[in-house]
């Protein structure tokens, strides 16, 4: 049973089921035998989603699969006592209870006691990319679908196979272990495979959140359950080749203990919040895997590089160019970082001014109010003073304690120039303020007063706060990257927005560039709604994108 905390579910609704890819892969799921879990919990169910691709609600899809789920519950209350109590078993009864309840009337089904990977396994090899000059034999325990997709996008041919199948040592080049459900030593079959593989080839070995798991069996290392697991996505882990910290997605119950590793093996990653093991890799031979999930869909991208890796080994290995098969030293070279000349200063800031936020309603903006306390926090440690510009006097930015010295003076360029020239800063931080933060930083480096006074711009860089604000560069770094989202257009004027909004079709969501709060943005159903819009939002900015809705 999933518990989600997120205050609104099923807002975006479900996709269409039957789109493929040209590999024939589906597009916009992760599996291909529908929901797979026994039941959802939720605060809120959303029964009128808004989303371009959306087909059908979230409830009619579970009724549609037989799955079960629950609204208005305090799912956070539910999620403290999970957090006491550890992972619990659950269970969702319908009808009239009497209180208090008598537990010892329910049976409750424990999944860790059955072969979860057996059942959610394909049950026939499926072939992926046939032509492709490299082949990889990957073992289903509850593959997500972008694993193939990862590997077919990098024109890798793949056999997906089932949990328990005899591998076939000398008919690929290199062997993948998904993730998947369960508790490993469930999974005796497999690891006796990968043990064999591991015997009788050195062909690359590549393991992700379960297949980690499978493979540190395999070798003789031991797992254990967690009391809570990890859940979610940004979760550092930290490599050790590099010291780097990265950004992680993770949904996994059961670890490594990394004290049980083999004297050839050594830890990969470690997870920088709990210090539980979060990869292993061999001191020479081309084997490793990680508990995370690099192929995110949803979660952070950094290390789906971890592909490249192993299949840039995988062809050398085939090709016999044995002096490229190191894996370990092909990982430090891809994951090592050398910043951007003068990216970060070179003599740390002494003094460093924050942009706060506009004028503002109590209990506004929150979300930068507070986030100006963790870089307080971290500023302080490196003992570096603070001076901060913010007209509010009721928010938590300008709570006494906080910043070294505060102005209560107006977000404007004239106002923040005089400032820097009293105060003299040698650093300044423009993305703990908002909108209005975000336009008085581009209006003062545009007009040369950080360089002037010699001001260095910490954080996020002045140009990404450009490309991000003005709407038609940023669709247009999204497609850069790959990333599909809504059809658009960049309009100047009212009349530019009606043709836009003809050629994508009603209905169309307007939003304003540089715009405080959104100001003038909205949805419209026809060309009046659009029309109205489109004149509010023009008085704000002098850019309008028009999106399908």
């Amino acid at each position: 049973i999933l518990v989600l905390t997120y205050p609104i579910i099923g807002n975006y609704g479900v996709p269409a089921e039957d789109e493929i890819d040209p590999h024939g892969v589906l597009k916009h799921f992760e599996w291909t035998e529908g929901i797979t879990l026994a039941g959802l919990v939720v605060g809120e169910i959303c029964e009128t989603p808004s989303h371009w691709r959306q087909t059908k609600t979230l409830s009619k899809w579970m009724e549609e699969q037989g799955v079960p789920g629950i609204s208005n519950i305090d799912t956070r209350s539910l999620t403290k006592k999970i957090r006491e109590n550890g992972t619990v078993l659950g269970r969702i009864v319908q009808g009239n209870l009497k209180i208090p309840l008598n537990i010892s009337n329910y049976k409750f089904s424990d999944p860790n006691e059955r072969n979860l990977v057996a059942e959610c396994s394909v049950k026939k090899v499926q072939n992926y990319n046939p032509n492709a000059k490299l082949r990889i034999c990957a073992i289903d325990c509850g593959l997500k679908l972008n694993q193939i997709r990862c590997f077919l996008s990098r024109d890798v041919g793949v056999d997906l196979v089932p949990w328990n199948a005899k591998l076939d040592v000398q008919k690929y080049d290199g062997l993948f272990l998904s993730n998947g459900p369960g508790d490993p030593v469930m999974c005796k079959e497999t690891i006796k495979e990968i043990r064999r593989w591991l015997k009788e080839c050195d062909k690359p070995v590549f393991g992700i959140c379960l297949g980690h798991q499978l493979l540190s069996s395999a070798i003789g290392c031991k797992t254990y359950k967690m009391k809570y697991g990890n859940r979610g996505h940004n979760l550092p882990c930290i490599h050790h080749g590099t010291g780097r910290c990265f950004m992680t997605s993770q949904n996994h119950g059961f670890a490594v203990d990394v004290s049980t590793l083999p004297p050839d093996w050594e830890p990969l990653f470690t997870n920088a919040n709990d210090k539980t093991n979060e990869g292993i890799i061999h001191k020479e031979k081309p084997y490793f895997s990680v508990q995370f999930h690099p192929e995110h869909t949803a979660g952070p991208q950094d290390l789906e590089i971890l592909f490249d890796a192993f299949l840039e080994v995988v062809k050398n290995h085939k090709m016999k160019n044995i002096s490229e098969t190191n894996i370990k030293r092909k990982l430090i070279e891809k994951l090592s970082y050398t910043p951007k000349p003068g990216s970060i200063p070179e003599i740390k800031p002494r003094k460093v001014l924050i942009l706060g936020s506009g004028g503002l309603s109590i209990g506004q903006a929150g979300e930068f109010d507070y986030s100006w306390i963790t870089s307080y926090k971290a500023l302080k440690e490196d003992k570096i003073q603070t001076i901060l510009i913010n007209p509010n006097i009721a928010t938590v930015q300008t709570s006494k304690g906080l910043a070294d010295k505060v102005y209560f003076l107006p977000l404007t360029r004239e106002y923040v120039e005089q400032v820097i020239k009293s105060e003299r800063p040698n650093g300044v931080l423009l993305t703990f303020g908002g909108q209005t933060a975000l336009n008085c930083g581009v209006e003062l480096e545009k007009a040369g007063i950080f360089k002037k006074y010699n001001v260095k711009i910490l954080g996020t860089p002045i140009q990404s706060i450009i490309e991000t604000e003005d709407r038609k560069i940023f669709a247009e770094r999204i497609a850069e990257i790959g990333e599909e989202v809504a059809p658009s257009r960049a309009v100047f004027s009212v009349t530019e927005a009606l043709k836009a909004a003809e050629i994508l079709g009603y209905p169309v969501m307007a939003r304003a560039a540089f715009s405080l709060g959104g100001l003038g943005s909205g949805f419209a159903s026809n060309k009046n709604e659009l029309m109205t819009l489109a004149e509010q939002a023009l008085a704000h900015s002098n850019q309008l994108i028009i999106d399908k809705s």
